[in-house]
Order: C-alpha cells, then sequence, then structure tokens
C-alpha cells in the first residue's frame, strides 16, 4: 500500500491543538476522510477519523450518545453509567472508522501526513494563499448504485 495524495487543510484557530484536517489517498484508488493532525506534548500525532458511540432510549428505542441525559427523542431520563469500561477503567466514547493495523503502517500514515501537514503549514504563510479544498467530488463522479 502506497499513499499516493495527502490533502490538508489547515485550521484557523491557532490556540487549539487541532491544527489541520486530512485526506489521504492509498493506491489511486482509496480515500480516508476526516483525519486529524494534533499537536501533543510530543509533537504532532495524527488520529484517525471515528464516530460517537451511542446507544438507544429504554422508552422509545431513540438514538442517544453515551453522554447525553435525557432521550433526543421522547425525553425520557436515561440511566447512567451506560457506557461499558475499558480495561483501563475509561468509558470509551467512540470507536474509529478506519485505522492502521499494524505500527508499520501507523508510521508510514503519521509521516506521510505530518510532511504534508508541514508542507502546507509552510505554503499558509506565502501571499496570496488559497487553502485546498477537501471534498472536491462532485455527485456526478460518483457512479450510481442500483
Amino acid at each position: 500500500m502506497e499513499i499516493t495524495e495527502v490533502r490538508v487543510q489547515l485550521v484557523k484557530n491557532k490556540d487549539d491543538r487541532l491544527k489541520a484536517f486530512c485526506s489521504i489517498t492509498l493506491d489511486h484508488e482509496f480515500v480516508v476522510r476526516d483525519i486529524k493532525v494534533i499537536e501533543g506534548t510530543g509533537g504532532y500525532f495524527v488520529a484517525m477519523p471515528s464516530r460517537k458511540i451511542s446507544d438507544h432510549c429504554e422508552k422509545c428505542g431513540g438514538k442517544n450518545h453515551l453522554r447525553a441525559r435525557y432521550c433526543n427523542d421522547c425525553g425520557a431520563l436515561l440511566r447512567e453509567n451506560r457506557a461499558k469500561k475499558n480495561p483501563k477503567g475509561r468509558i470509551k466514547l467512540h470507536a474509529d472508522i478506519a485505522h492502521p493495523i499494524n505500527l508499520e503502517c501507523r508510521q508510514r500514515v503519521l509521516k506521510g501526513v505530518v510532511a504534508a501537514f508541514r508542507e502546507e503549514l509552510e505554503r499558509s504563510r506565502k501571499p496570496g494563499y488559497q487553502p485546498p479544498e477537501l471534498d472536491d467530488l462532485d455527485d456526478e463522479d460518483i457512479p450510481e448504485v442500483i
């Protein structure tokens, strides 16, 4: 697998730890969007796209995030401690959508994304900088599934 393209969209809030959103293209064929570049104490790291974990209301079956106290649909009070804890005792609130399954792949993604982020950061300091669009696919480009 080869990372054939990395697109970086810088975040405007300079005080935030979140520095950019990225998309990577693998082998000119597969795109992973919503990768985040975050500034940590040891430098930049990459957070893969994830979704919030949710559960369903016992009363109406409506879908709610685990931190919700009341049901989004019927307003019923939700049970506390609905979320399962990991072995460290922390509540898991997000699940990865896409992620590397071994250290070598994770390092390749980190290296490629951080290098592209630094290049985009340098470009952004030049006059006339225009940020790239991450979502440039038109609906016409995607074949309709029957």
